[in-house]
C-alpha cells in the first residue's frame, strides 16, 4: 500500500486494519461495500434499539469507520465518521473507561480528519485522535490485538513531525513495538514494525521481524480465517511480498 506524504491523509491507515480503499479499482471491491453495508446496517439498528449499550455503540462506531474507509468522496467519508464520533461521545458520558469507545472514537475523528484535509479543522483534529488512542492505550492496550498501541505507532509512523503534526520517530517505534509484544501472533503488528525498520534502514532487525512473520504465517492463516478476514488477507500477504522484495533489493543477500 503506497502512502502519500500529505499531512492527515494518512489518517485513514492508522487503524491497522485495512484500508479497503485501497482496493477501490479491484472487481471484488463491490464485494467488500456490500459487506460492509450490511455490517452496518446491523450495528445501527442494534445501536438505536438501545443508545445507552456500549457495545452497541462502539460495534456501531466500528461499522462507521468501515464504511467511511469504504467512501468515494470526502462528504461520504466525514459522514460517516460524524455518525461513529456522535456515538463514541454520547457513550463516553456514561461510560468513559471504556477502552473500546476511546479506540473508535480516534479512529472516526482520523476518518473525519481526512475528509477535511487539509484544513485548519484537519491538522487540529490529530491532536485529538492522538489523545484518544492513548487513553484506549491506558484502558487496554489488549482490544483489537494491541490495536491502541499499532494506531499510535502508526500516527507517529506516518504522521509529519513536529511543528506540522505529531510525527515521531522515537514513539513509533516505542509503540509500534509494543504492538508486537502485545499481540506477536497478529500479522499487521509484524507488518507495522517491518515497514518501520525497512525505512529507517535497521537491516538487522528488519531481518529478524520477517523470520518472525515467516514463522507465524501459517498459524494466522488459520487463527485469522474466514470472510471477514479476507481483506485483511488481501493487504497482508501484499505488503509482506513487497518487504521481502524491497529487502532483497536494498541488501542483497546480506
Amino acid at each position: 500500500m503506497t502512502f502519500k506524504l500529505q499531512p492527515l491523509v494518512l489518517l485513514a491507515f492508522i487503524a491497522g486494519r485495512l484500508a479497503v480503499t485501497a482496493w477501490a479499482d479491484s472487481a471484488s471491491n463491490q464485494v467488500f461495500v456490500a459487506r460492509a453495508q450490511k455490517t452496518f446496517e446491523s450495528a445501527r439498528q442494534n445501536y438505536l434499539a438501545n443508545t445507552n449499550s456500549t457495545t452497541n455503540a462502539w460495534v456501531y462506531a466500528s461499522a462507521c469507520f468501515d464504511l467511511a474507509d469504504l467512501a468515494t468522496n470526502d462528504d461520504h467519508r466525514a459522514e460517516m465518521a460524524r455518525l461513529g464520533i456522535a456515538a463514541c461521545r454520547h457513550a463516553l458520558e456514561t461510560e468513559p473507561q471504556s477502552a473500546p469507545l476511546h479506540y473508535y472514537l480516534g479512529m472516526n475523528l482520523g476518518q473525519l480528519a481526512k475528509a477535511l484535509a487539509p484544513s485548519l479543522s484537519a491538522y487540529r483534529l490529530v491532536h485529538e485522535v492522538e489523545r484518544e488512542f492513548v487513553r484506549a492505550a491506558e484502558l487496554d492496550v489488549h482490544f483489537d490485538y494491541g490495536g491502541p498501541a499499532r494506531t499510535l505507532g502508526l500516527l507517529y509512523f506516518q504522521a509529519p513531525g513536529w511543528p506540522l503534526s505529531v510525527g515521531s520517530k522515537s514513539k513509533a517505534r516505542e509503540w509500534l513495538q509494543r504492538a508486537v509484544d502485545v499481540a506477536p501472533d497478529y500479522p499487521d503488528n509484524q507488518l507495522n514494525l517491518a515497514e518501520a525498520q525497512l525505512k529507517w534502514r535497521q537491516r538487522d532487525a528488519l531481518a529478524a521481524t520477517l523470520q518472525k512473520m515467516d514463522a507465524l504465517w501459517p498459524a494466522a492463516k488459520t487463527n485469522f480465517a474466514g470472510v471477514k478476514w479476507e481483506t485483511n488477507w488481501q493487504d497482508w500477504d501484499t505488503r509482506r511480498d513487497r518487504l521481502k522484495t524491497d529487502a532483497q533489493r536494498i541488501y542483497g543477500n546480506k
